[in-house]
């Protein structure tokens, strides 16, 4: 069966979606802070390149990687929210692209918050791949600027590379969860900056409910599947419509 490297995996999204593979047959090495297969901390460089050289070591020939380790706008750090979020992303997949068999997957994980961060010189700096420049602007930025967009980051670096992989063999996309019942939008629901606004949030959501971890693991095992072999620079909504209902003319 598959082999997949998994950033993440202690809860939430990533927690499901290693059980939903793994009882399928699937063998998934997580990366993480914590109750991981291999330890590390994906916001300090040394630790993350360590990691990934255990990993190509380990498993020279994989399926796909899926990056779900992610902190909330509510992190009290906001240069390490851009750091955990996009840097360590990009650096997991670029470290481990060459290794993904033709026909595998890559999936990273974005938001619906993506299109919120209108600090065009901070996505700019990560999209540059430059961590000083951005932590120099997440300085002078709220955690959900830092957080919304280090999720558009995400979701743009996916689209410019995203061709260059298929061409490889390798499809590359991302999802853009809503509101996810995890031990993470909990931590921020019940924070005192953000919590009244995470009860209107989750009350809009056009579906009639908040999203549940379940909702997203599906839908990465059928992007790993033989189905999805033609969906490729994909960003994929999972969030009951509420980015159509916010945005009703926006295409991203």
């Amino acid at each position: 069966m598959a082999i997949y490297i998994m950033t993440g995996g202690a809860s939430g999204i990533g927690a499901t979606t290693r059980q939903l593979l793994t009882d399928q047959g699937d063998t998934v090495i997580t990366l993480d802070i914590r109750h991981a297969d291999i330890l590390t901390d994906l916001s300090n460089d040394e630790s993350r390149d360590a990691a990934i050289a255990k990993v190509r070591n380990d498993y020279p020939r994989i399926d796909g990687v899926i990056t779900s380790a992610g902190v909330a706008s509510h992190f009290p750090d906001a240069s390490k929210i851009l750091t955990i979020n996009y840097f360590g992303t990009r650096a997991v997949i670029e470290g481990l692209i060459d290794t993904v068999k033709p026909g595998g997957r890559v999936i990273a994980i974005s938001s619906n918050s993506a299109p919120m961060c209108s600090n065009d010189a901070l996505v700019e700096a990560m999209l540059d791949n430059n961590a000083t420049r951005a932590s120099e602007l997440a300085e002078t930025s709220n955690g959900h600027e830092c957080y919304a967009g280090s999720k558009q980051a995400v979701a743009r670096w996916m689209r410019q590379v995203a061709p260059d992989y298929a061409r490889r063999g390798v499809s590359f996309n991302a999802i853009a969860p809503g509101y996810i019942e995890t031990p993470m939008t909990e931590a921020v629901a019940k924070s005192e900056a953000y919590g009244s606004a995470i009860q209107e949030f989750v009350a809009s959501i056009p579906i009639g409910r908040a999203g549940q971890p379940n909702d997203v693991a599906q839908l990465i095992r059928f992007l790993l599947s033989p189905d999805a072999a033609f969906i490729a620079g994909s960003l994929i909504y999972c969030d009951g419509a509420h980015d159509a209902m916010m945005r009703t003319e926006g295409l991203f």
